[in-house]
């Protein structure tokens, strides 16, 4: 006589019925333990949410007050470069010196030789009426030919 198989279908609605209990009493317990915590720790969940509030506000106060903002257009006193005769070579030169570059790294960053530097500083001591490097920088900056 053969086997019959047994069925091998769960019933789903006890199952299901199961599930819906588990679920309401997990939520039950913790919603109880919510309750408890708030009723116990009242002052320090006030204490957060002020804190959070500050917090929020400091933020966007300091975003407002020292964000980044577009720099104001910086012309180079054309008036000055055109009286003076600096020509747009030195004044990269020049940019560079401000920078506090040396003459190979001026050489490497503007890919000219560390002489045509030495050549270009010459020029700009001479037009700036400068003896030194240092002297030049400040000379442009109160010219407002660098900012």
């Amino acid at each position: 006589m053969p086997r019959r198989a047994r069925s091998a279908a769960l019933p789903w609605k006890p199952l299901l019925g199961y599930a819906v209990a588990l679920a309401a009493g997990a939520f039950l317990l913790d919603w109880l333990d919510y309750q408890r915590l708030a009723r116990a720790r009242s002052a320090d969940i006030y204490v957060f949410l002020v804190a959070a509030a500050f917090l929020g506000l400091g933020v966007f106060a300091g975003a407002r007050l020292f964000g980044s903002r577009t720099p104001e257009s910086f012309d180079g006193n054309p008036a000055a470069l055109a009286s003076l005769g600096i020509s747009p070579a030195e004044l990269r030169v020049l940019h560079a010196l401000a920078d506090g570059l040396s003459n190979k790294e001026i050489g490497g960053r503007l890919h000219i030789s560390p002489h045509t530097v030495k050549t270009h500083v010459a020029r700009l001591c001479e037009k700036l009426e400068a003896r030194r490097r240092t002297e030049a920088i400040a000379r442009a900056r109160s010219l407002g030919i660098i900012p």
